[in-house]
């Protein structure tokens, strides 16, 4: 079984090459190991498989990496070559996962586990900036002539493409932070008075409708970022 397993994944990498396939283009890793990338507030898996007869993939995902896996969501095309799954909402903390994987005749077998890590394909030059936030709060105090820089989401407080608010502050338990949310025409709508975790999400619900956001983070009592963020109208439930 294995020899014949090793031999599909050598044919399909030949068949790559042979279609032109470029050196130095990201290529998933063959089961049983996958790849696990957090993506700005969504986990997405990916993988080649070798495999013949599979007739479901599952996934499964865990905070401690050793027991407590529950499945989340299934592959769309499990028989498929390259595959990939997006996992929309990520739990707090660290995201471990696997993948259950169910043959025509019954049998199964599961996965490496795989630990869900920053992309490392992220450009820092995408990032917000401190600079960029310093001109962006003197535009909106007047005190100069507006300077145009392209909006760029925050690198703390976001959306997904669930629609839900994403708040990341890794120091959370070692520092003091708290949140100030406005609606765009500066009325306060609420306030977050101490945020304990290092990722939170706040459903869309709580702020009423769709539409652009303001909000202030406060780290003690100095102002650590003023920006804003979109909730979109039809967003993916």
């Amino acid at each position: 079984m294995k020899q014949l397993v090793r031999f599909c994944v050598a044919a399909l990498l030949f068949i790559l090459v042979s279609t032109g396939l470029r050196a130095q283009e990201y290529m998933p890793p063959v089961l049983p190991k996958f790849s696990a990338v957090i993506k700005t507030g969504k986990i997405q898996l990916e993988w080649i498989s070798g495999f013949k007869g599979i007739q479901q993939i599952g996934i499964q995902r865990s905070l401690d990496s050793v027991i407590n896996f529950s499945t989340v969501g299934y592959a769309s095309s499990p028989a498929a070559i390259r595959n990939a799954y997006l996992d929309n909402k990520p739990l707090p903390g660290r995201n471990f996962y696997r993948l259950f994987i169910l043959f025509g005749n019954g049998k199964y077998m599961y996965s490496d586990v795989q630990e869900a890590l920053p992309d490392s394909t992220i450009r820092g030059d995408a990032k917000l900036t401190a600079q960029e936030i310093r001109e962006i709060s003197k535009d909106e105090n007047g005190s100069k002539e507006p300077e145009r820089i392209p909006w760029k989401p925050s690198n703390y407080i976001y959306t997904t493409a669930d629609g839900n608010v994403n708040i990341k502050l890794p120091d959370a338990p070692k520092q003091r932070f708290r949140v100030r949310f406005y609606e765009q025409t500066g009325e306060f709508l609420f306030e977050i008075k101490e945020i304990k975790e290092p990722f939170l999400i706040l459903e869309k619900g709580i702020f009423l409708h769709s539409g652009w956001f303001k909000f202030e983070i406060f780290k003690g009592s100095s102002l650590m970022e003023r920006w804003n963020f979109f909730i979109p109208l039809n967003y993916r439930s």
